[in-house]
């Protein structure tokens, strides 16, 4: 029973957290132009696929999920590459220099987004780069987020000082430190920069919204929302859509996982780490 006890817990933790996705696939499932149940609904009382018949009559939705697909395969390699160096950069650094650049990163992590909206609109605006990916993929040359060049820093913190300073002597410089010896230790951190990197480029709502203006270039997040706009008061269609939405990070975030669990190099970082 003690055994059980955690694995429960983690359980009803875990259901719980899933539960608005539950709810969402449960909602689409409902007859066209029926309101949202009055209490929780696990699984209406006749399911049908009609809301997901019918969202590529409505909209599009297929061609706003390949513009977020294409922004994320751009920008999650660079985010990657961005943050792994930044974070190697600042492992190499001597301690004081590596207290004051792993500050820096916080505070610029704690720096509002609403804070610098403006001026990189300008920016882009300048560089007519407005109404394209460009502004939407630029980010990942900030590594997307402070955040993420900080799981890089703790990742390669984790290297020996003897390691680093063995290859040096050999003649490998910062980047062939970073390529063979931090990246290969550090894919740990590089799968949860992939699948955060991954989540938010896929779900950023706001970017897309100051800077596209043609529909085309409509990504899924602004689909969604134009969705509501035409069809407020059809709960099911837009359950679907939000269903179909959040389907690709779960799978990215899904996939991320088997492969973190199915290798033991990784779990041994982890637990490394962890320590």
């Amino acid at each position: 029973m003690r055994r059980a006890l955690p694995r429960l817990l983690l359980a009803a933790v875990a259901l719980l957290y899933a539960s608005p996705l539950l709810l969402m696939v449960s909602g689409s499932l409902r007859g066209r132009g029926l309101p949202p149940p009055r209490g929780v609904e696990i699984l209406p009382g006749s399911p049908t696929l009609d809301a997901y018949a019918t969202i590529a009559e409505v909209l599009p939705l297929a061609t706003y999920g390949r513009n977020s697909l294409v922004v994320a395969a751009l920008a999650v390699p660079l985010t990657v590459l961005v943050g792994s160096l930044a974070g190697f950069g600042i492992r190499l650094l001597p301690p004081r220099a590596t207290r004051w650049a792993l500050a820096a990163t916080v505070g610029a992590l704690l720096v509002p987004v609403t804070a610098v909206w403006a001026t990189r609109f300008e920016l882009f605006r300048l560089a007519g780069a407005v109404d394209t990916f460009v502004p939407l993929v630029g980010l990942a040359l900030v590594a997307t987020s402070p955040f993420l060049v900080l799981v890089y820093a703790f990742a390669f913190w984790q290297l020996p000082d003897e390691q680093l300073e063995a290859a040096a002597l050999d003649g490998a410089g910062p980047l062939r430190l970073w390529w063979s010896i931090g990246l290969p230790q550090a894919r740990a951190a590089t799968l949860a920069v992939v699948v955060l990197a991954f989540t938010f480029h896929w779900s950023n709502f706001i970017d897309p919204l100051l800077y596209l203006n043609r529909q085309s270039l409509f990504t899924a997040p602004l689909g969604l929302r134009l969705l509501q706009q035409l069809n407020p008061t059809d709960w099911p269609l837009l359950m679907a859509g939000a269903v179909l939405t959040t389907l690709p990070p779960v799978a990215v975030f899904l996939l991320g996982q088997r492969a973190f669990l199915g290798d033991e190099g990784l779990l041994a970082t982890a637990g490394r780490w962890r320590r």
